[in-house]
C-alpha cells in the first residue's frame, strides 16, 4: 500500500510552493508583451481557421498566453486569495475582449468568410470538450507545480485549445451569426471554468496554504460556487453530446436502410438528404429512373422501425415532379461540361503532343541523308531554339551544328540550309560548325 502511495505521490519532484504561487501571480497579467503576443496569436489563430489549416491553429495556441490567467484564478481559489482571483478575473476579461476585437476586426475585413470545417468544430461544444479541459487542466497544473516543467505545458496549450473557439466567436460577430458565437463562446466557457475546477483540485490536493483565514461559511460559498459552474457547463453539454450521439445513429441507421432497400436492389440513387433536425425526421430520396407507387412508399415508410428510425417520413422526388426533372436536368448537364472539360483536356494534351514531335528532329536520318549530299559531313544535329522578341511575341529557329573535316565552302552552306528548309519545312535556319562555333 505503501509502495502505491509512493507510485502516485505527486509530492515528489514538486516546487516550493511559495516560488509556484509567485511565478503563477507574475504571468497573470495582461500588458506590454504578453498582451501584444495575444493579439498575434489570436492573428495567426484566426487566419488558420479562415484558411483551414490544423499546423497554424496548433501554432497559434502554443503561442498563446491565454491560459495563464486561468489558472491563476484556480490558484487562488484553492487558497482563498481573493485579491489575486480579482486580479486573474480581471486579466482573464481583458484578454477575451482584446480576442474577440482583433478576431472579429480581421474576419469582418477578410475577403474569405466561407464556413470552414475547423470553424464548425468549434460551435457545438459536448461533454468530451468537458473532459478535454479538466483532465488537460490536471496536467497542466501539475507541471506547473514541478520543479522541472517538461513538456506537458506545449500539449495542454493545444489540447484545451482557447484560443480557437475565441477566434470562432468573432467570426460569428464579424458575420452576424449569433448561433456561431454564442456556442464558440460557450466552449470557451467550458475550457476556462475545468481548467480553472482542475487547478482548484490539485491545489486542494497538493495542501497550498491558506492567503487569508475565512470562516467556514466563506468555504462553503465558493465550494457551493465551484458546484453550480459544474452544473452550469455539464447540463448543456452532456444534453448537447446526446444530441449529436442520436443524430450520428439516426444518420447511420437511415444509410443501412437506404443501403439494404434501394442500392442492393439495384435502383440507382441521384439525391439523397437526410433531416434530423425536422419533426417528424426525413428522408429524401430521387432515383434515376425507379417511380415509387404510393403502396411501395407505405410499405418502406412500415419497415422504418425495423431500422431503429421510427418517427421518420420518406419522401420520394418522382420524375413527375418538376423538381426532380430539374435535378436530372442539372446531372445531366453537370456531366456534359465535366465531358466538354474532358474533350478540351484530350485536344490540348494532342496539341502539346504534336507540338513536342515537331520540334524533336530525327538527327541520325538526317545525318544519314545529309552524307549522301555532302560528302564531307561527319554528323548533324539540329533543334528548335525560341527567341524573344518582345513582351507577346517569340521567333523561333532552327538551328543547325554540324562537325566535318573542313569547313563547308559557300555554295555548300546555301545548298544545305536550303535543302533543310525544304526537308524541315521551317523557313528559319542558322547553320554552325562545331569545331569553331561560326557560321
Amino acid at each position: 500500500m505503501n509502495e502505491l502511495k509512493h507510485l502516485f505521490n505527486l509530492h515528489e519532484g514538486e516546487q516550493d510552493k511559495a516560488k509556484t504561487l509567485q511565478d503563477v501571480a507574475n504571468n497573470i497579467a495582461f500588458r506590454g508583451a504578453n498582451l501584444w503576443i495575444l493579439a498575434c496569436a489570436i492573428m495567426v489563430a484566426s487566419v488558420g481557421l479562415n484558411v483551414n489549416s490544423t499546423a497554424v491553429i496548433i501554432g497559434a495556441m502554443l503561442i498563446s498566453p491565454l491560459m495563464s490567467p486561468i489558472v491563476g484564478a484556480g490558484f487562488a481559489l484553492g487558497t482563498y486569495d481573493f485579491a489575486l482571483l480579482q486580479k486573474s478575473l480581471k486579466n482573464l476579461l481583458v484578454a477575451t475582449l482584446v480576442s474577440l476585437l482583433v478576431s472579429t476586426i480581421y474576419f469582418f475585413i477578410s475577403p474569405f468568410k466561407e464556413v470552414q470545417s475547423e470553424l464548425l468544430a468549434r460551435t457545438t461544444p459536448t461533454i468530451y470538450d468537458v473532459l478535454i479541459a479538466f483532465f488537460g487542466g490536471l496536467v497542466g497544473v501539475i507541471a506547473t507545480t514541478r520543479v522541472e516543467k517538461g513538456n506537458p505545458i506545449p500539449g495542454v496549450a493545444i489540447a484545451t485549445a482557447l484560443m480557437p473557439p475565441l477566434c470562432t466567436a468573432g467570426y460569428g460577430l464579424a458575420i452576424g451569426n449569433l448561433s456561431f458565437f454564442l456556442g464558440a463562446f460557450y466552449l470557451y466557457s467550458i475550457n476556462c471554468v475545468f481548467i480553472c475546477i482542475a487547478t482548484f483540485v490539485v491545489v486542494k490536493y497538493l495542501g497550498y496554504p491558506i492567503k487569508a483565514q475565512v470562516d467556514e461559511q466563506q468555504q462553503r460559498r465558493i465550494r457551493y460556487l465551484v458546484t453550480i459552474l459544474i452544473v452550469l457547463m455539464l447540463l448543456p453539454s452532456s444534453y448537447l453530446a446526446y444530441s449529436l450521439y442520436c443524430e450520428q445513429q439516426f444518420k447511420k441507421y437511415s444509410d443501412h436502410f437506404i443501403e439494404k432497400e434501394f442500392s442492393e436492389k439495384g435502383y440507382t440513387l441521384v439525391y439523397k438528404k437526410i433531416k434530423y433536425h425536422e419533426y417528424p425526421h426525413k428522408i429524401e430520396l430521387a432515383f434515376l429512373s425507379k417511380r415509387f407507387e404510393d403502396k411501395e412508399i407505405q410499405q418502406l415508410t412500415d419497415k422504418l422501425w425495423a431500422y431503429k428510425i421510427s418517427d421518420t417520413k420518406l419522401v420520394f422526388r418522382q420524375d413527375s415532379t418538376d423538381k426532380l426533372m430539374n435535378l436530372k436536368g442539372d446531372i445531366l448537364n453537370e456531366l456534359n461540361v465535366n465531358s466538354l472539360i474532358i474533350n478540351e483536356k484530350d485536344a490540348r494534351i494532342k496539341q502539346l503532343e504534336d507540338q513536342i514531335k515537331s520540334t524533336n528532329y530525327d538527327n541520325d536520318k538526317l545525318t544519314k541523308e545529309a552524307k549522301t549530299l555532302f560528302g564531307s559531313l561527319q554528323s548533324l544535329s539540329v533543334a528548335n531554339h525560341v527567341f524573344k522578341m518582345s513582351k507577346d511575341s517569340t521567333h523561333t529557329i532552327a538551328a543547325v551544328l554540324y562537325e566535318s573535316s573542313t569547313p563547308l565552302s559557300i555554295d555548300e552552306s546555301t545548298k544545305l540550309k536550303n535543302w533543310l528548309k525544304q526537308r524541315l519545312q521551317t523557313p528559319n535556319i542558322d547553320i554552325y560548325r562545331r569545331e569553331s562555333f561560326k557560321k
